[in-house]
């Protein structure tokens, strides 16, 4: 599935002005509806999470940790992923299981079958 960015200010501001928004110790997820297509989903981290070198860890951090939920996003859907700091303190493999809850919760993705 391809998944395509978010990359424009006003994509960006459309999000966090229409979306909902589920917020976790390493990053908030806001979600709105989009345009027809397959999901987008745009990274930022703030100055808040440190210099240079350690907003654009958070930021790889959230791309690497989203990318195994690619065939899982429901078309038509804007992902905005927020880092906060202590997404620095966890190792990547701890980015997804809570990326997958934040998704779930914000009906991105399915529920499993297990929780319904």
């Amino acid at each position: 599935m391809r998944v395509r960015r978010l990359t424009s200010t006003a994509d960006f501001d459309r999000v966090r002005s229409q979306g909902q928004a589920y917020a976790t110790a390493l990053f908030v997820a806001i979600a709105a509806r989009g345009l027809d297509g397959p999901a987008r989903i745009g990274v930022a981290a703030g100055k808040k999470v440190g210099g240079a070198v350690q907003r654009n860890r958070a930021k790889r951090l959230l791309r690497e940790g989203i990318r195994p939920l690619y065939p899982s996003l429901a078309p038509r859907w804007d992902v905005l992923l927020l880092a906060r700091n202590p997404i620095l303190e966890v190792k990547s493999t701890q980015v997804t299981p809570r990326l997958q809850q934040a998704l779930r919760k914000l009906n991105v993705i399915a529920p499993a079958d297990d929780e319904e």
